[in-house]
């Protein structure tokens, strides 16, 4: 991913939030930026946490899964592991939940606020391979942007 296409992309969300700390307003937002700054992906979007399981929320793409478990498939494992999972090929990953079968690859990123998990922050791509360390520095970004954006 280009350096510039970062820096566009956090800097639309710092726009976009700027002022506003709805959850959901700011979700669509985001994922909408995502879309818009990040080629090649075929996925982006948010599950929040509901009643001990993730539940979808605002995104770009094909409709997805509504509900995933915690533990289950790479959303549901990185929700229960806390911790952000770069996945090369998602049909290699254990238990992996194919909503889309045209997704080859995944970057899931844990929303944490206080210690509480709020959700997941989720990219697909067709590619293989698509998402690195570079992608992982810039979601995980991305991800703390919105938590922080919920205010006090």
């Amino acid at each position: 991913m280009m350096h510039d296409a970062a820096d566009d992309l956090l800097s639309d969300l710092a726009g976009l939030f700027a002022g506003e700390a709805d959850p959901i307003a700011n979700a669509a937002n985001a994922a909408a930026a995502i879309w818009q700054h990040v080629p090649r992906i075929n996925w982006a979007g948010f599950y929040f946490l509901k009643d001990g399981e993730l539940v979808l929320g605002p995104f770009q793409g094909k409709p997805a899964c509504v509900r995933i478990a915690l533990g289950r498939g790479v959303c549901g494992t990185a929700a229960a592991r806390r911790e952000t999972l770069v996945v090369a090929d998602v049909h290699a990953f254990p238990g992996h939940i194919a909503c889309d079968g045209a997704s080859n690859s995944e970057i899931v990123v844990p929303l944490l606020r206080d210690g509480a998990l709020l959700g997941v922050l989720d990219i697909d791509s067709p590619e293989l391979a698509r998402f690195g360390a570079a992608e992982r520095v810039l979601f995980e970004a991305a991800a703390r942007a919105w938590t922080d954006s919920l205010g006090g």
